[in-house]
């Protein structure tokens, strides 16, 4: 399992993008993790699934709510990483309106969520293997702080945590 003080594995995220520009196209578009964090510090918090109730009500809006003060702290980028394809994700930002504060970053294969070791098998429930629910502060590719949560919990994930951990 990953741990503070590893670097990301060297996997690819997917991002919908809904307009043209900066040399990407309307639809998924590749995120090459390495490249991406490289020289940035992110508030990365990944969950079990796009439009869940918790995730839904409570840990995407949390991030919302705290980005101008993530962004004050020194975070470059706030991602949310979900074991679900770049379709959902952008549908799920839409609906979140979370364009310009939270990257909506689907890992529709969990190879991400597989090489940190953060999986949450939820086979017998129908939604087969999904992440963990977790948050971490991640500067230039490398883990500094990393909060995982119990089964069924949300307690440490949240944004005012990760926003306390920015401040050490």
């Amino acid at each position: 399992m990953i741990k503070v003080g590893d670097t990301l594995p060297h996997t690819t995220l997917m991002e919908y993008s809904e307009v043209e520009g900066n040399g990407c196209s309307i639809g998924p578009n590749p995120v090459d993790v390495a490249k991406a964090t490289a020289g940035k510090t992110i508030a990365l918090f990944a969950l079990p699934g796009a439009f869940t109730p918790t995730c839904s009500a409570k840990h995407v809006p949390g991030y919302m709510d705290k980005h101008a003060e993530l962004i004050a702290a020194g975070v470059d980028e706030i991602w949310c990483v979900s074991v679900n394809d770049a379709f959902v994700m952008g549908a799920w930002g839409r609906e979140l309106h979370t364009a310009g504060k939270v990257r909506m970053l689907g890992d529709g294969d969990a190879e991400f969520t597989k090489a940190t070791g953060l999986t949450l098998d939820l086979t017998g429930k129908g939604l087969g293997l999904r992440s963990n629910r977790y948050s971490m502060l991640v500067k230039d590719g490398k883990v500094v702080t990393l909060n995982i949560e119990g089964p069924g919990k949300f307690e440490v994930s949240d944004a005012d945590t990760l926003l306390s951990q920015t401040k050490h």
